[in-house]
């Protein structure tokens, strides 16, 4: 799989559609704790006055914008904002966000979902975290769900109406990685190639498309001889939308090229077996732990629109080809694709 051809750039959809969250979808995140009343909602925090361009420490544009709202709106988002917090950290809990303050609302330019970025700052020791914002879109959510589910880590995120609230995922950016860290004489470059197949593997067998480099991250960390790595998506947008069965292995994406140059490097073909192994016997543990949950959230993907007819037929195609399987053909929708891919596991 990991041939020595160089990735070539990949074609994503950039104008996705939202979808919305239907009934069926509702009452399963009601009923697994995801849906909570909230006290500010997305389109409050679209009624900004002004906005000010975010440039990072060499003065580059990050696309981020700063929004400045009126006086009056002021005080009621921000004190909206650190329940918010609250709810993501601590159930929330009344007394958790006084000695709390909202130091600035970013907005992002770029791409699907214009997210709102909040930074919020403790007073006691100017400790700060940041959480995300989000319009609603059931593909996104099916994305978060499945990583909760399949992934290593797990993923704390709320809905209400139209708004979704996204937990900050710590690490650091993968193009920064790749290009200040990768080159770290410290670093055992093994261990970082062994973690990209994992994710590579755990990318596609679970449908996240456009794993490209800004839309994961390098979570780090000291063990007692040498560092640990874990690779974590940050971004779900892409979830089992598009049509090619390339934009679902993040080594075939030109941004990840000096990754999948370590994996070539380094690794013979009886290790990238040994750690997609190792892999797929994680995923069958996880989807075994939460089987009722994993396939009360496949139900209501089954029976949803999260793409286009032409997009399920083409994918179904290719996907019968890589695991020459028939019954890719067949599938309605991606939740069946997804369902199928994940029955792989099993054989």
């Amino acid at each position: 799989m990991y041939g020595p051809n160089q990735p070539q750039q990949q074609h994503i959809s950039r104008k996705k559609p939202f979808f919305p969250v239907n009934e069926s979808l509702w009452q399963y995140l009601k009923y697994y704790g995801r849906h909570i009343e909230l006290p500010v909602r997305y389109e409050d925090l679209t009624h900004f006055t002004t906005a000010i361009p975010v440039y990072d420490k060499k003065g580059q544009d990050t696309l981020w914008e700063t929004a400045l709202y009126n006086p009056t709106d002021t005080a009621h988002i921000h004190e909206g904002l650190k329940q918010i917090y609250a709810i993501l950290k601590t159930e929330g809990q009344s007394r958790a966000h006084q000695h709390l303050h909202v130091e600035k609302v970013d907005y992002c330019t770029f791409g699907n979902s214009n997210p709102f970025r909040i930074k919020i700052v403790n007073n006691f020791n100017d400790n700060y975290d940041y959480f995300y914002i989000k319009k609603v879109d059931a593909s996104r959510i099916y994305g978060l769900e499945l990583e909760h589910i399949l992934s290593p880590s797990r993923i704390n995120y709320f809905v209400h109406f139209a708004t979704l609230v996204e937990e900050h995922i710590a690490g650091i950016p993968g193009d920064q990685f790749i290009k200040s860290y990768l080159s770290n004489p410290e670093f055992n470059r093994v261990r970082i190639a062994k973690e990209l197949v994992k994710f590579n593997y755990r990318s596609f067998v679970r449908l996240l498309g456009d794993m490209r480099s800004y839309n994961y991250v390098f979570d780090i960390t000291p063990d007692f001889e040498e560092v640990q790595f874990r690779i974590r998506a940050i971004d779900f947008d892409q979830q089992s939308y598009e049509g090619r069965r390339n934009l679902y292995l993040p080594q075939f994406f030109k941004e990840n090229y000096p990754l999948v140059q370590l994996v070539q490097q380094l690794l013979s073909s009886d290790n990238i077996d040994q750690y997609q192994q190792e892999e797929k016997s994680l995923l069958i543990r996880r989807s075994k732990a939460a089987r009722k949950q994993l396939n009360a959230l496949l139900h209501n993907m089954s029976n949803d629109s999260i793409s286009s007819p032409e997009k399920v037929l083409q994918l179904g195609e290719e996907l019968e080809q890589h695991y020459k399987d028939k019954m890719f053909r067949s599938c309605k929708s991606m939740g069946d694709m997804v369902r199928l891919s994940l029955d792989q596991l099993y054989k």
